[in-house]
């Protein structure tokens, strides 16, 4: 496997495990060679709870995208969700010792170092710390403060806070499936990554991933993160609310959600049937459609609800932060038929199904292209990004090794500087889940 040429994003859901390899080919689109999908069978809502199961399901996923790609995998990029996500929002400062020198990254570098010491809850770790923007001796509104001069620099920042233990699980289940941590990426980025357009940050959006276990939100505006949120519902408890509501057995419940399910009951009239085998000799079973889409409408105008108050938390409402290229839908749910419609009905945002077809090469599986796939595409293209930057840091090094000339010298100071910055935390933390597992053998 060419190390700087593949990369392997593995989304461990509640219902599927999916291991894909991609590369980006001369266009700098990403070709996908391979993909593996498994039944996930030891994870609830987004988090691990047997790992002895899921390491089984990993394993039987990344056996199945090598032998499609003919590529042996060694490292992944994995996504972390689950109901033990949550946001907040966070200001602090720092008051600089010599305002007479103008800003650069080492005082950004402090000041996120800074949140990265908030206190949180027992058992909660800082996964990600978002700048929102900057203020330079009061002067607001700055998006990029380097080379500003300033004695006081603030931030307005976005921090995602995730469980210890969930996150060192999905390594341990990684590691035990002899696959080293490429990276650790939250998904609702990851699939905002593949279904997004930068047009549509800019303008204010709201991407809802529907899975399985958990329907994921992430809001962006003037192409910043704005807020994230994990919801612990997803298509998992409308297929639960069908098996109990017409007393069938879970596989035909969810066999009929995909086939006649519909968000929308008016859709459907009263003499459509669908008929359904019954049990070992048992008489078979008669479901209106209508029954049908009544029990799924209920449920998921639950879901929309709950995630219109989180986008409603951000303060959507205000003039300043409208989002005006309005939702993105994406994920297995999103698939359900006339959901689309329903979200416009219940929260008057324009809607749209987001297939995270636009960064992928021409020609590719048209499954691949379903909403389905958009987090593992998400993580692939983030773990190329990842390589990129890899790459760039130890040409930079080189560079700066052979640049010998004073003023080059000042240049690869502040060439090193960045390096040191485009670490990202996520880096951080990639690291120090692997050096508590290495420690933990």
């Amino acid at each position: 496997m060419e190390k700087h040429n593949i990369s392997v994003g593995l989304d461990i859901g509640t219902t599927k495990i999916v291991a894909m390899i991609g590369r980006k080919n001369e266009y700098g689109k990403v070709e996908i060679l391979g993909v593996g999908k498994s039944k996930s069978l030891g994870v609830h809502r987004g988090v691990v709870n047997n790992i002895t199961q899921t390491i089984q399901s990993i394993q039987q996923a990344v056996q199945e995208a090598e032998a499609a790609a003919s590529e042996k995998i060694s490292e992944v990029t994995v996504g972390i969700a689950g109901q033990h996500i949550r946001s907040l929002q966070h200001s602090d400062y720092i008051t600089r010792a010599n305002s007479e020198l103008v800003i650069d990254e080492t005082d950004i570098d402090r000041l996120i170092n800074q949140v990265h010491k908030l206190v949180m809850l027992p058992g909660e770790e800082i996964i990600h710390v978002l700048p929102q923007e900057f203020k330079v001796d009061g002067q607001a509104e700055i998006k990029e403060p380097i080379g500003m001069y300033g004695g006081r620099l603030e931030a307005n920042f976005h921090v995602v806070v995730g469980q210890v233990s969930s996150i060192r699980n999905i390594g341990r289940c990684v590691k035990s499936s002899d696959l080293e941590l490429e990276g650790i990426t939250l998904e609702p980025l990851a699939s905002a990554n593949a279904v997004l357009s930068q047009e549509e940050r800019e303008a204010g959006v709201a991407l809802i991933d529907i899975g399985g276990g958990t329907t994921d939100l992430a809001v962006f505006k003037d192409g910043i993160i704005r807020h994230t949120a994990v919801i612990p519902f997803g298509g998992n408890v409308i297929t639960e609310d069908i098996k109990e509501g017409c007393s069938i057995i879970e596989k035909q419940a969810e066999l009929l959600k995909m086939k006649f399910g519909s968000a929308w009951p008016g859709e459907n009239k009263d003499n459509e049937i669908v008929s359904i085998p019954g049990l070992r000799g048992r008489d078979p079973k008669e479901i209106t459609l209508k029954n049908l889409s009544k029990i799924i409408h209920a449920r998921v105008v639950e879901i929309i609800e709950q995630v219109y108050v989180e986008i409603k938390n951000y303060g959507h409402e205000e003039q300043k932060k409208k989002l005006i290229a309005g939702i993105v839908l994406t994920g297995g749910g999103s698939q359900l038929k006339h959901l689309k419609q329903l979200v416009e009905y219940i929260t008057g945002m324009d809607t749209r199904i987001g297939y995270p077809n636009e960064h992928l090469a021409g020609g590719s599986d048209e499954e691949i292209a379903s909403p389905l796939f958009a987090t593992a595409v998400g993580l692939v293209m983030d773990g190329l990004k990842r390589q990129e930057r890899k790459i760039s840091d130890e040409a930079e090094q080189e560079e700066v090794k052979t640049e010998t000339q004073e003023n080059e010298e000042v240049e690869t100071l502040i060439k090193e500087e960045k390096t040191k910055e485009r670490r990202s935390f996520l880096d951080k933390l990639t690291e120090r889940v692997k050096d508590f597992l290495d420690n933990a053998e």
